[in-house]
């Protein structure tokens, strides 16, 4: 840490050696060294706009008592480095410019993004920090604060990151994220009835919807896939009329869904300013089979490595913001 000219206001906290090796046991390790009323998570290769912090300052002195944390917008600042940065991109202008704020609008739970958040200091130790051993960290918080009564809200203000550049750092990430989810998953699910009656119905759908649904669509989507071309191609197995009926109905879903997820990701590009992008919407399924292939990575760490971190390489955009 030496070589790195420091300003005086930074104070440098090493943790103990110990396990697990995640990000979530630095931080609470470092939360009891905190000592202002608001905390807030940055990445070291974040860039947050510069007004970001006051935002958060004057929402929450706006805001209730219930609001438990408020999350800033990600997006990259190398967004058309190269295919993958833009399919990254579309996605995360989905995820946090319109999916995320439409569920804060509903006081429905969030999973939150891991970085630009920003929380009430007094409420996360109230409830106890982070999960140690779980590598998305962020997803359970979010569903914890809302189980125990809280709310998130989101802010307009952007946070500048890094989008994957290569293909293996890619998936190494996005494994953990998904595997990440299933335990968040299996965490809250221990006692459905009581998760069920702490979040309502729809908040208890919600959760199934941005964990294991995220989850497990990835995992099976390339059967789903096969299965969808063999019928086009060979027509149904059987020539009965209720499975004829059927078959049609699964395909209208499945073509629905993919129209409704291309024009979503049309719509956050544009409130981006970033309109045009059509080749990256037409190969949008490409992408979506390559977290598949993360999904069955995180499905095999899970079983055989649940705790292990898999660490994502910085630095490798030509396009430094």
């Amino acid at each position: 840490l030496g070589k790195f000219a420091l300003p005086p206001h930074i104070e440098v906290i090493v943790v103990p050696q110990g396990s697990p090796q995640t990000k979530p046991r630095a931080l609470n390790y470092a939360l009891q060294f905190c000592h202002g009323s608001l905390l807030t998570i940055y990445d070291a290769e974040d860039v947050p706009e510069p007004n970001q912090l006051r935002d958060v300052a004057r929402e929450f002195l706006r805001a209730d008592n219930t609001l438990a944390c408020l999350q800033a917008q990600l997006t990259a600042f190398n967004p058309n480095e190269n295919w993958l940065t833009r399919q990254f991109t579309a996605e995360y202008a989905t995820l946090f410019g319109l999916i995320l704020p439409a569920l804060a609008a509903r006081r429905l739970p969030l999973t939150l993004g891991g970085t630009s958040n920003h929380f009430r200091t007094h409420i996360l130790r109230k409830i106890g920090g982070w999960d140690s051993y779980n590598v998305t960290e962020d997803a359970d918080l979010g569903l914890r604060l809302a189980r125990l009564g809280f709310r998130t809200g989101v802010v307009q203000s952007l946070t500048y990151e890094e989008a994957n550049t290569r293909l293996g750092n890619w998936l190494g990430q996005r494994a953990r994220w998904l595997k990440g989810f299933m335990q968040t998953w299996l965490v809250h699910m221990r006692n459905p009835v009581k998760t069920g009656r702490e979040l309502g119905p729809t908040g208890f759908w919600t959760l199934q919807a941005f964990t294991a649904g995220i989850f497990v669509s990835a995992l099976f989507h390339p059967f789903f896939i096969a299965v969808t071309l063999w019928y086009l191609a060979l027509g149904p197995l059987s020539p009965s009329f209720l499975l004829t009926v059927l078959n049609c109905l699964s395909l209208e879903l499945f073509a629905l869904g993919y129209c409704v997820t291309m024009l979503a990701g049309c719509v956050a590009l544009r409130k981006r300013g970033l309109g045009g992008w059509w080749f990256t919407i037409a190969t949008m399924p490409i992408y979506w089979f390559l977290m598949s292939i993360a999904a069955w990575m995180a499905l095999w760490q899970l079983v055989f490595a649940p705790f292990k971190w898999n660490k994502t390489e910085h630095g490798l955009s030509k396009l430094q913001k």
